[in-house]
């Protein structure tokens, strides 16, 4: 039985089969680029010296401090020096920190700088208190020259 294709000719050419050659090549070539591109994004995200937040759904000190702190948190210039990131609490192992130890408490801020543990604040009490905490660990941080 005879074999048909809508474009025979073009079928038993070696420009189809290049084609096709190089379309595979290119797909690999672009899928191995955007992998870089993300494991290089997510290693700089834990590079820059930024205020990590561990939070668990129905915190209600998380809830305290999102009402208090958080809705404001963004404008500060605390957040130019220390941008805030989230974490789940069970997602701790892929917060990119290396860790001091274990976070056992919702909510904990971790202040980290080159993805290293500078210092923490665990619990929230009241706006005072955090800011207050948050300005003597900031205070921990190298001076570098990008901070400059």
């Amino acid at each position: 039985m005879e074999e048909t294709t809508e474009f025979p000719a073009l079928a038993d050419t070696c420009e189809f089969v290049y084609m096709y050659q190089m379309l595979g090549q290119t797909l690999a070539k672009s899928v191995a680029a955007a992998a870089f591109s993300a494991s290089v994004l997510w290693c700089g995200m834990a590079h820059a010296a930024e205020l990590v937040m561990f939070e668990q759904a129905g915190c209600v000190y998380c809830q305290r401090w999102e009402r208090d702190v958080g809705s404001l948190y963004e404008r500060t210039d605390e957040a130019k020096a220390l941008p805030l990131r989230r974490v789940d609490i069970r997602n701790q192992a892929m917060s990119g920190i290396t860790l001091a130890s274990p976070i056992r408490f919702t909510p904990t801020f971790v202040v980290a700088d080159n993805g290293r543990e500078i210092g923490r604040i665990t619990g929230y009490s009241n706006d005072n208190a955090f800011w207050g905490l948050l300005d003597a660990l900031a205070a921990k941080l190298q001076p570098s020259p990008s901070r400059i």
